[in-house]
């Protein structure tokens, strides 16, 4: 539904005829993102180059009831960034510069649009390290990153992107602008407002700057592969792992179905006749990283590990970690359509609901591959269907409402990573209760009143 001449000739008037797009083309490159299977056309695409542009977009917004959907690259997996009927897209990409990176208090300023592996790279240039990083690091932006408080494989030890943002500007649906929180190690004065903008997936503010918290890079770093005939040998040996009070930055499994794919589609040699993998890497100063190799190779072996793989140099142990990285792409070439799906649970229950996953993939006669982070509980069933199967598609729904039923039932949550969006809002109820459902109605109303920011997401 285009949106009416008027509005379109006031966005234009505040952005410029080159920043405002509304060809059927442009309108169809918009109206999806990385979730498999949803799509739905915006009324415009507006491009944004400030704080001061975002402030006289959301304006007009609001002055005109106008819905807005923000939009770093579109690589999320819940449907956070799918447009409404009649919105304007509101896309940030080319808020690009990092603003500062102040080596002296360990932080990095930058606007919204740039990648999470260029933040990763401006920080190692000075011999910093920024941690977080999801699948999608070499397109997805801060911005969005922020909006989903993104995890990664590094999540175990060294947290999630809410971890590390110190500070955020955000735009408010009035237009008014706010920044939330400094470069100080400790501020306990009023609410902690920068916590609410995080995870809050565009519903209650825009965010046009980040201040982000780097840490010394880590001085070594060694990469471990180990396979296992049995899922539970590949979890008792992470509990093991953990209770030897070792915390390695990876610990990463792949199921047998990922495993043949990542394989067919890589050529890493990994070997096919193992029901799990885990990828271990552990990091930090040398004598330690030596020696907690060493015992989580020991673990691995106690635990009946049919081999351990232990990287040579760090050619050798990209090609290693490349295989728990690859695992969404090589499952994608299977099907024409590919759902990642996102559950956490408590470690000690994660080789159950493994099982879990393969049982209703036997029930339902579906095709899943299960990766994901060991170390924290958190896996990736992937569903490798074709969603102009409508029979399938609804086994898959099915599906879908047992895994979810079952993370709860088991202590877990409805998403570890990939957020509500879209996707997940049915879920989040049962998952929440009723007071948490109102008290973030409320919250979304305060600072939203007309709900026109990101409207349809995380709940009705």
């Amino acid at each position: 539904m285009p949106l009416n001449d008027s509005i379109l000739a006031e966005l234009r008037s505040s952005l410029g005829d080159a920043q405002v797009l509304t060809s059927p083309e442009d309108l169809a490159t918009y109206s999806f993102d990385g979730t498999a299977a949803l799509n739905q056309k915006p009324g415009c695409v507006v491009f944004v180059n400030s704080a001061a542009q975002v402030a006289a977009v959301l304006a007009i917004a609001t002055r005109t009831g106008t819905p807005v959907v923000t939009r770093g690259s579109g690589t999320g997996l819940s449907g956070g960034s799918l447009p409404s009927p009649g919105c304007i897209v509101m896309c940030t990409v080319r808020m690009n510069r990092i603003l500062e990176i102040d080596e002296a208090n360990l932080t990095l300023l930058t606007e919204p649009g740039v990648t999470t592996l260029q933040i990763a790279e401006a920080a190692a240039a000075v011999g910093l390290f920024y941690p977080p990083d999801p699948g999608s690091m070499k397109i997805s932006t801060i911005g969005g990153n922020v909006a989903e408080n993104s995890g990664g494989l590094r999540g175990l030890k060294y947290g999630i992107t809410r971890n590390y943002v110190m500070g955020l500007q955000v735009v408010l649906p009035n237009g008014e602008i706010l920044f939330t929180g400094n470069k100080c190690v400790k501020d306990v004065a009023g609410y902690s407002l920068k916590d609410l903008f995080v995870g809050s997936e565009g519903t209650l503010g825009v965010i046009t700057q980040v201040l982000l918290k780097l840490i010394p890079k880590p001085a070594a770093k060694k990469t471990l592969v180990a396979t296992f005939s049995r899922m539970d040998s590949a979890a008792q040996t992470v509990s093991d792992i953990i209770a030897a009070k070792i915390i390695p930055c990876t610990l990463e499994f792949l199921d047998r179905t990922t495993i043949h794919c990542v394989e067919d589609y890589a050529k890493i040699g990994l070997p096919l006749d193992c029901e799990a993998l885990l990828l271990m890497e552990t990091d930090g100063h040398p004598a330690q990283v030596a020696e907690e190799a060493a015992k989580m190779e020991s673990i691995a072996r106690a635990n009946g590990s049919m081999e351990v793989r232990v990287a040579k140099d760090e050619a050798e142990a990209n090609r290693l970690a490349s295989a728990r990285r690859s695992a969404f792409s090589a499952l994608a070439r299977v099907a024409p359509t590919t759902i990642l799906e996102d559950a956490t649970v408590p470690r000690s229950e994660l080789a159950r609901m493994v099982r879990f996953v393969e049982e209703i993939a036997k029930k339902y006669n579906l095709r899943i591959g299960t990766f994901g982070h060991m170390g924290d509980g958190n896996l990736h069933p992937t569903f490798l269907t074709d969603e102009r199967n409508t029979e399938e598609m609804h086994r898959i729904e099915l599906a879908f409402h047992e895994i979810f039923d079952e993370a709860i039932r088991l202590g877990g949550t409805i998403t570890g990573e990939h957020g509500v969006g879209v996707a997940k809002k049915g879920f989040l109820p049962k998952f929440m209760g009723d007071a948490q459902m109102r008290v973030m109605r409320e919250l979304r109303k305060s600072l939203d009143p007309q709900g026109i920011l990101n409207p349809g997401k995380m709940f009705d």
